[in-house]
């Protein structure tokens, strides 16, 4: 059976962000979605794999046999966009998508180019729905975080 490559790592999120990523609006969108997360979350961000910061984790069993473990949220600098790993399939989750604003729509992930594009309230709601998604589904550290 292959092995998960996305794993939980020690490396520092703050020098990956400063090291990784290459312009000033992308390093200053990674932190501004690194503060999201964690207050959506209300999870501390860790390294999982070389690229990716996630927030609190769940472990997954698929049908197959295959499981692991993985962020219950997350996102990745990538240098073309960043890669939101935010998404449940869930029919409240596609109702939010139209409202998110510009983004393409991977199999596993939403892709953004700058946070500019994209409506933060939206985001939040895909997020939370996401959580709540993965409670519901999984062994998870995640806890649905009350909002005001």
């Amino acid at each position: 059976m292959a092995k998960t490559k996305t794993n939980y790592t020690e490396e520092n999120v703050i020098d990956f962000v400063n090291s990784f990523v290459d312009s000033e609006q992308k390093k200053s969108d990674s932190f501004r979605l690194i503060e999201l997360m964690q207050e959506w979350s209300d999870s501390e961000p860790k390294m999982w794999g070389p690229t990716i910061i996630g927030f609190g984790n769940y472990h997954y069993k698929y049908a197959s046999g295959h499981e692991g473990d993985a962020p219950v949220l997350g996102f990745s600098p990538r240098k073309a966009a960043f890669s939101l790993y935010v998404y449940s399939d869930t029919k409240r989750s596609k109702l939010l998508l139209a409202n998110l604003g510009k983004f393409k729509m991977g199999k596993a992930c939403i892709y953004v180019k700058k946070l500019a594009d994209i409506n933060i309230m939206a985001l939040q709601e895909l997020c939370i729905e996401s959580i709540k998604y993965i409670n519901e589904h999984h062994e998870c550290s995640c806890r649905i975080k009350q909002t005001n």
